[in-house]
């Protein structure tokens, strides 16, 4: 699944922000992905799956190791889906 970074932002945002019950608004690209979620270790469980089921793939731990920002996790998104 091929898509733009701006369609890739647009999507992530609206799925984590309806999950996760935050305010889109507050997604913010070099805000604190963990904070602004406020992801404990279970929620971390259903960001996969949440990642799975809109974007077509299943990060692993490892993947989330280097994931602090949302513009990490952007170009987390970006990279999986060059190789899926």
């Amino acid at each position: 699944m091929k898509m733009e970074r701006s369609e890739i932002i647009s999507v992530t945002k609206k799925f984590l922000s309806e999950e996760f019950e935050v305010d889109i608004e507050t997604i913010e690209d070099d805000g604190n992905l963990r904070d602004t979620l406020d992801l404990d270790s279970l929620d971390y469980v259903d960001l996969v799956v949440l990642i799975e089921e809109n974007l077509g793939f299943k990060p692993t731990a490892e993947d989330f190791k280097t994931v602090a920002t949302f513009n990490d996790f952007y170009n987390l998104v970006e990279q999986k889906l060059m190789n899926v």
